[in-house]
């Protein structure tokens, strides 16, 4: 079996849909059984947030379903791997703002946190949001 690595990972299964409104509104999406083999090529378990304001496109949830499904044969690190998911739904979507968490279930002992915000200004946004929907309880990822 042929080792796939985190360049073998296919963002053209993601796919767009027209916005059906030019109204402003939030899109929240919940995978909690996110999988991917890690760096040594063990099983990683993580849930993934997804905080998306759409413009002209929004997610065909179907696709993603298939681009996550398609993450468990790549190795890959969690750090990685974000910002790739990050890196894909952006270039695909072309959101007005997309927030990423990542929440890695404990290895060792150890749980692991990871957000990207395209809000954010190191990421060119203009931190006009200024919210943190990650504490929020109903979702679930406080740690």
């Amino acid at each position: 079996m042929t080792k796939k690595l985190y360049h073998h990972i296919d963002k053209t299964i993601l796919k767009g849909l027209p916005n059906p409104s030019k109204e402003k509104y939030e899109m929240k999406i919940k995978v909690p059984e996110f999988t991917f083999l890690g760096m040594q090529e063990q099983p990683d378990f993580a849930k993934l947030y997804i905080t998306f304001y759409p413009k002209n496109k929004i997610i065909e949830l179907k696709s993603l379903k298939h681009y996550v499904y398609h993450l468990r044969d790549i190795i890959v690190s969690y750090e990685r791997l974000i910002n790739i998911v990050y890196d894909h739904m952006m270039e695909t979507y072309e959101a007005d703002r997309l927030r990423i968490t990542l929440i890695c279930n404990p290895r060792g002992g150890i749980s692991s946190k990871l957000v990207i915000d395209s809000d954010w200004k190191d990421r060119g946004g203009t931190e006009r949001f200024k919210d943190y929907p990650e504490r929020d309880d109903e979702w679930g990822i406080l740690m």
